[in-house]
C-alpha cells in the first residue's frame, strides 16, 4: 500500500480564522525508558504557501536511515520549532498523559520564547485527546486529530523532528548503559532490552511504574 502523502490543506483552512496553527505530535509514549518528546512547529499563512519537503511523512513511515535527512528538511522548512520533554522519572510521578502535557506545552513555551505569539495559536494535536489543556492554556483552542501526523504536513514535521531529537536522546544514553542496547531499541520493549532488565534490574531512565515484566516485545 502506498504511503499517504501529507499536504497543507487543513492548515489552509484553519489559517482562515487563525493567525497561527501550531502542530504537536508526541513520541516516546509507549517506551519504557526514557523521556517522552513532543515535537511543536509553527504554521502562519505564508508558511501555508511553500513547497512540502520531499519524503515528509509521518515519522513511523520513513525508515530510519532516512529520518535525519527528512527532519532537517522540515527545520528548514518550517518558520519555528522546538522539542519539550518529560522525564521518565516525570512518567512515573504524573502518569504519561500529564507527563505527555508537561511536554507539550514546554515545547509550546519554547516556540514562544522564539518570538511566536502562541496566545493567537490554534493548536492542532495529533491523537484523539487533549492532554495539553489540563495541564496549561497556553494557546487560543486546541484540536485533537486522529492521524494528524500522517495527513496534515505540519504534524508530519513535527512528528519527524521529535522523532529524531528522541532517538539522538537514547543513543546518547546508550553510552552510559549499553547493556540496553538503547541505541538499537530506542527504550522501547524489544526482547533484547526486557532480556537486559531482567539480568541487571532498572535503570534510574527507565520508568519503574510500568508493569515492564509484562510489557509487549516490539522490535
Amino acid at each position: 500500500m502506498m504511503a499517504v502523502v501529507p499536504t497543507l490543506a487543513l492548515e489552509r483552512r484553519l489559517l482562515r480564522e487563525h493567525a497561527l496553527v501550531i502542530a504537536c505530535d508526541e513520541v516516546g509514549r509507549g517506551a519504557l525508558a526514557g523521556p517522552v518528546a513532543v515535537g511543536a512547529v509553527a504554521a502562519d499563512a505564508a508558511f501555508s504557501r511553500r513547497r512540502i519537503p520531499q519524503g515528509l511523512r509521518d515519522s513511523k513511515l520513513i525508515v530510519e536511515p532516512r529520518r535525519a535527512d527528512v527532519a532537517e528538511r522540515a527545520r528548514a522548512w518550517v518558520p519555528a520549532h522546538a522539542v519539550g520533554w518529560a522525564s521518565a522519572q516525570e512518567v512515573d510521578d504524573v502518569g504519561i498523559m500529564r507527563a505527555l502535557g508537561l511536554a507539550a506545552v514546554r515545547a509550546i513555551e519554547d516556540l514562544a520564547a522564539q518570538g511566536v505569539d502562541v496566545g493567537a495559536a490554534h493548536v492542532i494535536l495529533d491523537g484523539n485527546y487533549d492532554y495539553i489543556t489540563p495541564v496549561a492554556a497556553v494557546a487560543r483552542s486546541v484540536q485533537p486529530i486522529v492521524k494528524a501526523d500522517r495527513d496534515c504536513a505540519s504534524a508530519s514535521a513535527a512528528s519527524v523532528i521529535a522523532k529524531v531529537a528522541r532517538d539522538d536522546h537514547m543513543t546518547a544514553l546508550d553510552e552510559h548503559a549499553p547493556v540496553y542496547r538503547w541505541a538499537r531499541n530506542k527504550g522501547y520493549a524489544s526482547a533484547e532490552h526486557r532480556a537486559a532488565i531482567e539480568c541487571h534490574g532498572l535503570s534510574t531512565h527507565h520508568r519503574a511504574s510500568w508493569a515492564i515484566a509484562a510489557a509487549p516485545t516490539l522490535f
